[in-house]
């Protein structure tokens, strides 16, 4: 399953609250863990996971803007739309002063673009 498939899926399911439903929820979509937080960035920068389902905002937040400041997409799972945002705050310390770099929001957008696209193996 795509990550795009996978955010799909706990879109629609994701909000299981009984014990089992949530392990069977995340077999289907092959989420792994739980992990430290200290180490689960690094080993998916690495490429050992598509991507990093964190409990809070801060959790995951933190850790991504120290790998990337700028560059990451977040992805809210389980809502009934799909979000993207970028990785930074609303930076109102800059506003109206031209100087905002709007790489990251064209990143999210871009991203979103993706999600919505049929998976490359998908078959109609």
């Amino acid at each position: 399953m795509t990550f795009s498939e996978a955010a799909l899926y706990l879109a629609k399911f994701g909000r299981t609250t009984t014990r089992s439903g949530q392990r069977r929820t995340a077999r289907a979509v092959g989420i792994a863990g739980p992990f430290p937080a200290d180490t689960v960035f690094v080993r998916a920068m690495r490429g050992e996971f598509d991507a990093v389902i964190a409990p809070y905002h801060d959790v995951g937040m933190t850790a991504i803007k120290v790998a990337s400041f700028g560059h990451a997409v977040n992805v809210t799972l389980g809502l009934p739309i799909l979000r993207t945002s970028v990785d930074h705050g609303t930076a109102f310390d800059i506003a109206w002063k031209g100087v905002a770099n709007h790489v990251n929001m064209l990143a999210a957008i871009a991203y979103a673009r993706r999600l919505t696209q049929p998976a490359p193996d998908a078959r109609s």
